[in-house]
């Protein structure tokens, strides 16, 4: 099933009044250190912290009244599964999350504050995809994937659809946006707002590195993982390879994918603490990141980034902060 721009101004339909429109700041800090007019997109406010919120919300919206008795099950190391509890809790139906046992600990325990009940698995060992498929058939659930699914990609789509007429609003014209990709649901689905909405636009998927699947995929022209790597400090963007969906949509809209060190990442997370007062996860600090370590030329251009999420946890954090990561 393709997507389409049409679907991402359905899902803002749907999403309006239960997301928030997350503003687009401006820091003459920045502007100045990068040589270049900086916009940037904190979906660090949104709802759970992070943008999952957006398609989780749109996709269990659209459940049928059968499909709505046996509720949902998801399989997420986070953010997906705080977007998809909420999206749960506000509709009321019955929610599982399938969680690494190693999940970050503030993540683990807000998935279980919005009410979803929480299955562990060993990343090492377990297939997290069948797991969560035969809870599925043993629930009667239907299972939400964190980016492989249209309402899911279009919902991430609305991120872009706000940045082009935030922008508008400034008197702004985007010449570069960057935003964090693992599995590719957020950047597919703002590719697809970009594309319609201000397609002079350079679009640039930021991953670790390590873990660079999506650009391996994109030079190979079809999909391909990444061979095996040490964790990344982004544990958010660990996806095997881009999906079944996002990856064409990618391939069609993407001028390129960058990659960024642990280290790059952590220098990313102090500077948005420091100089812009946010408190920004590593996966969701990739695409600062990699305009502060000057992967791209910017001189006298608009660029906007996407910090797409804040969960980080506190311990983590800290070590951040104090230049032990």
């Amino acid at each position: 099933m393709s997507v389409t721009f049409a679907d991402v101004q359905s899902a803002a339909e749907r999403l309006a009044g239960r997301s928030i429109v997350t503003p687009l700041i401006e820091s003459p800090a920045l502007n100045e250190r990068l040589g270049a007019r900086m916009l940037i997109k904190p979906e660090t406010l949104q709802r759970v912290g992070a943008f999952k919120f957006r398609g989780a919300f749109n996709r269990l919206s659209r459940l049928s009244p059968a499909e709505r008795k046996g509720g949902v099950v998801a399989f997420s190391s986070g953010n997906h599964a705080q977007g998809v509890a909420l999206a749960a809790r506000l509709l009321s139906l019955p929610c599982l999350i399938i969680m690494p046992s190693d999940a970050p600990k503030v993540k683990l325990e807000a998935t279980r504050g919005y009410g979803a009940e929480v299955r562990f698995y060993d990343r090492a060992t377990d297939d997290r995809e069948a797991l969560a498929a035969a809870a599925g058939a043993e629930r009667g659930a239907v299972v939400v994937p964190a980016f492989d699914d249209p309402f899911i990609i279009a919902g991430q789509g609305t991120v872009g659809l706000e940045i082009a007429a935030q922008a508008r609003s400034l008197g702004a014209s985007i010449d570069l946006l960057l935003g964090p990709v693992g599995g590719g649901g957020l950047m597919s689905g703002v590719s697809l707002a970009m594309g319609a909405l201000s397609p002079a636009t350079q679009l640039y998927g930021v991953e670790p590195a390590g873990f660079d699947d999506t650009r391996r995929s994109l030079d190979a022209g079809e999909r391909r993982g990444a061979p095996p790597a040490p964790r990344s400090l982004c544990d958010a963007l660990e996806s095997p390879m881009p999906g079944k969906l996002t990856f064409p949509i990618l391939r069609d809209h993407l001028t390129g994918v960058l990659t960024v060190t642990d280290a790059e990442v952590a220098e990313a997370m102090r500077y948005a603490f420091a100089t812009l007062k946010l408190v920004v996860e590593p996966g969701g600090a990739v695409a600062l990141a990699a305009l502060l370590a000057g992967k791209l030329d910017l001189a006298g251009r608009t660029a906007a980034i996407i910090l797409s999420g804040a969960n980080v946890d506190p311990e983590l954090f800290s070590r951040v902060l104090a230049g032990d990561v």
